[in-house]
């Protein structure tokens, strides 16, 4: 029998990348490689993280593929009706990086609503009352009302954390939520958890209709001091709104991680907004969720001995 090949097409933790070079051929070569293509034409597996676009065009030119993993959760740059249409299983690790993500925004809430200075050098009576004034937190987490939209497997552990301190949750999503699994978030209309939230983070997944569903309409119903995080996608929040709205509300923060495109171009109106935070898609970004992202190469392995694999990532008819 043949020994498939697979195509690491990003990069993966070396420790379940040695795990599948021991069962299979795994080749290294970024998308972007002049080599891919050639490569691609003789590849039973293709391995890819957020920046591969599996495609049509790339499917035609794969005519042994047989699974597609991704390294990570979101598979809004794999045509998921095309390849289970063309037999290509797809594959992905839902929960991996959610503990990372939470970390994220926790981090991202603090930073905003406790300001920081660190002492490297004595100061003066002076300076030291003034510095203790002027870092004086005007709202505590225990104190704010935080919004989500979008309480799914990363949002529903926001709210689990912010429970835990004191924090009143409340949260919308398209679906109906069981009590036991809100873990004390209220659910409100969109409208209501756009205008009574104190800090507003964005977890919804990468369905077409969520495209730009953050928009100058509900950046008009925010409070001109909330504190604004997405994590989630680029493409839900209206770059053109949200600068408008952070300019126009000085008061206010933005926290954004995520960005269509990526990596953020000198044309993004985002850029150069003192209020607007931008980083570089990095929530997710911990050593432990690489490493358990990376784990995909397990049902990778199982797709291609014939067996199921745990976690296929299946079309959704609003994806």
């Amino acid at each position: 029998m043949t020994t498939p090949l697979v195509i690491q097409a990003e990069d993966l933790d070396p420790q379940p990348a040695a795990w599948l070079a021991e069962r299979c051929e795994l080749v290294p070569c970024r998308y972007d490689d002049p080599a891919f293509p050639a490569t691609l034409a003789r590849a039973d597996g293709l391995i890819v993280r957020t920046y591969t676009q599996v495609t049509q065009d790339l499917l035609d030119a794969a005519p042994r593929l047989r699974v597609v993993a991704r390294a990570g959760v979101g598979v809004d740059n794999i045509d998921l009706a095309a390849c289970w249409g063309r037999g290509v299983v797809v594959v992905n690790t839902p929960g991996a990086n959610t503990r990372a993500v939470v970390e994220f925004v926790l981090a991202g809430v603090l930073d905003a609503l406790r300001p920081r200075l660190f002492l490297h050098e004595a100061i003066d009576t002076p300076a030291w009352n003034a510095a203790r004034k002027r870092l004086e937190a005007p709202l505590q987490l225990a104190d704010a009302t935080v919004g989500i939209l979008g309480l799914g497997r990363i949002g529903s552990q926001v709210a689990r954390a912010l429970q835990a301190l004191d924090a009143a949750v409340i949260y919308h999503d398209l679906r109906e939520i069981d009590p036991g699994a809100r873990f004390g978030a209220t659910p409100v209309p969109r409208d209501a958890l756009l205008e009574r939230s104190d800090i507003l983070t964005i977890h919804v997944d990468g369905r077409r209709s969520n495209y730009h569903a953050v928009g100058p309409d509900a950046f008009a119903r925010m409070k001109p001091g909330v504190v604004f995080l997405n994590s989630s996608r680029g493409f839900v929040v209206d770059p053109v709104a949200c600068a408008e709205f952070f300019v126009d509300h000085p008061d206010a923060t933005a926290i954004i991680d995520v960005h269509d495109p990526e990596p953020v171009v000198d044309t993004s109106p985002l850029l150069d907004i003192a209020n607007v935070h931008l980083s570089p898609h990095i929530a997710g970004a911990t050593q432990a969720a690489k490493r358990d992202m990376s784990w995909v190469v397990r049902d990778v392995w199982r797709v291609l001995s014939g067996q199921a694999p745990e976690h296929p990532a299946m079309p959704d008819t609003d994806a």
